[in-house]
């Protein structure tokens, strides 16, 4: 379970004040995801700075799905985000809360309110409010139904609940002032009408609560202390207070603050730009490796661990910010690095023939796991006479400063002996299809030699008993920053480049058997078997992260 304890920031400073002073008792604070799409890094983003503020003060926090919107909802965002929440390790107590649940009681507040005056039924089109609202630099204009009579409105919007009348036909609004600069004031709608079946009520409702309006009184109802959102919500804020303001509430009032909007560099965490990658088909779905989701960076092989040490390393701003991708690639890193165990991947092969190696010999090289951790234990690698080696590890003209294999020159095989080129052979086309080499049986690793040295190790993998797989390798989503009206055409053609044919060493099977999903591949970067791809025939690995940034 992860303990969301971090450091102290400019919203924890007014709660510690707040408890200390005895303006709350305890810390409630919550997540109130809407179910129509799936949870992303913003929404870790802000998860975190909930839970961790309430699990930092030994309160409560609640899960809490938004779901007064029939039709956009579905129970499969529902589970997926409970599997989320699962996975991430979030207490949220014994079940998630539902707004659905709320809706009598949020009929009842905008009763209350329609009682005071505070309220009428408006016949507008949803055009006609748009147009009577005004604008940032014109004040709106009063609805023609804004002087109805309490007792109209209370029939009005009774015959609403009722069914009696079509979508969009009626709408009950707050009334506060057409006037106001701050336009989500100008007479909001806080009830509308939709025929549509919900998925956890059914058809037992056909008016449902605008989300401003339901929010603060959920907030209220489940004794929410600090309703924490993106600045984006801002001028929300005023509505927010006014509903809590004018319902008469007793005890605990909950207050909204906002935190700055965290940013990736060249990430879409917007659920449209989401949905629409998803349903264009060019990608595997919510969880594609690609995409920010939390079921996509789990399935690239993302770690909790490494997404809450990103999180609490950005902090907590006022403002939005803009963080580089690099960071969170850094963090995976640093988590992987004294975790997992390496092995041997060759993914572009070059046989090697040990021309001086018995035909028949199988050696068994010793090998550890992470050269950082004792505790990951060792392994076992075959050495056959005949092995792959990288292409790019054998240069026939070499570069200055090259230190791997040349034509008459030696390196050594990690883990095992040294070993020359002699020979270099070649198709009809005069590509290098193998090279013959010998080995030297006096320079086996570990054997404390000390002869001569060479300038460079490289990777290898038993040509016999190497695995045959596939490796995914990925880049960036876009090759430019997508807009919603060219969200398909900035899509990077090489943002996912599947390979075949690459050479693992077979300890890998072993330690998959053994319950290890994620292998640093030796010189080349972290990886992780794709479940949902691998079969018994053919096993799949995503690139989590190359070994060094790019950046």
């Amino acid at each position: 379970m992860y303990d969301g304890i971090v450091n102290s920031n400019f919203i924890d400073k007014i709660v510690k004040k707040e408890l200390e002073d005895g303006t709350i008792k305890k810390v409630i604070t919550r997540f109130p995801p809407e179910p129509n799409g799936y949870l992303h890094i913003g929404s870790a983003y802000a998860i975190n700075i909930s839970y961790s503020l309430a699990k930092k003060y030994n309160g409560k926090f609640n899960l809490r799905f938004d779901d007064t919107n029939p039709v956009k909802e579905d129970i499969e965002y529902v589970k997926a985000i409970v599997e989320d929440f699962d996975w991430m390790g979030i207490d949220y107590g014994e079940h998630p809360y539902y707004g659905s649940d709320y809706t009598k009681q949020t009929y009842e507040y905008a009763k209350e309110l329609i009682k005071k005056g505070k309220a009428y039924v408006c016949d507008l089109s949803p055009d006609e409010i748009r147009e009577y609202r005004g604008t940032l630099t014109a004040v709106g204009k009063n609805s023609p139904y804004r002087e109805r009579t309490i007792k109209e409105n209370f029939e009005l919007f009774e015959l609403m609940k009722n069914g009696k009348f079509k979508e969009g036909e009626k709408v009950l609004r707050a009334k506060i002032d057409m006037s106001s600069s701050n336009i989500v004031l100008r007479d909001p709608v806080i009830f509308r009408i939709l025929h549509k079946e919900h998925y956890r009520t059914g058809n037992k409702w056909c008016i449902y609560p605008m989300y401003d309006f339901a929010h603060p009184i959920q907030d209220y109802i489940e004794g929410v202390t600090h309703s924490l959102c993106s600045n984006e919500f801002i001028n929300n804020r005023a509505l927010y207070e006014w509903t809590l303001n004018n319902l008469d509430l007793e005890g605990n009032i909950p207050k909204q603050i906002e935190f700055g909007r965290m940013n990736l560099t060249g990430v879409v965490t917007s659920k449209r730009y989401l949905k629409k990658l998803v349903d264009s088909g060019i990608l595997e779905g919510w969880d594609d490796p690609r995409l920010p989701t939390l079921k996509g960076l789990k399935r690239r092989g993302y770690t909790k661990e490494a997404i809450f040490d990103f999180l609490n390393e950005i902090g907590v701003p006022k403002s939005e910010s803009t963080v580089d991708v690099s960071m969170l690639e850094h963090a995976i890193r640093q988590d992987l690095n004294n975790k997992v165990c390496g092995v041997m991947a060759v993914i572009n092969p070059l046989k090697v023939i040990i021309t001086n190696y018995d035909e028949n010999k199988i050696e068994q090289l010793k090998a550890e796991n992470n050269r950082n951790n004792d505790e990951l234990g060792y392994r076992y690698m075959p050495l056959t006479r005949e092995i792959y080696i990288e292409r790019n590890d054998f240069s026939e003209n070499p570069p200055k400063k090259y230190k791997r294999l040349v034509p008459g020159g030696e390196v050594r095989l990690k883990h095992g002996y040294f070993i020359k080129c002699n020979e270099i052979i070649k198709d009809e086309e005069g590509n290098i299809t193998e090279l013959h080499c010998t080995y030297d049986p006096e320079t086996k690793s570990g054997t404390g030699f000390k002869g001569r040295k060479v300038k460079g190790t490289i990777h290898w993998v038993s040509a016999s008993k190497g695995i045959n797989s596939t490796i995914r390798l990925f880049e960036a989503l876009f090759k430019e920053a997508p807009s919603m009206d060219r969200l398909l055409d900035t899509i990077n053609p090489n943002s996912k480049k599947v390979v075949d044919n690459v050479i693992i060493e077979p300890a890998a099977i072993d330690l998959i058997k053994n319950g290890e999903k994620r292998f640093q591949f030796i010189r080349n970067g972290y990886f992780i078997i794709d479940d949902k791809l691998t079969t018994q025939d053919k096993m799949i690995f995503n690139e989590i992260v190359p070994l060094k940034s790019s950046f």
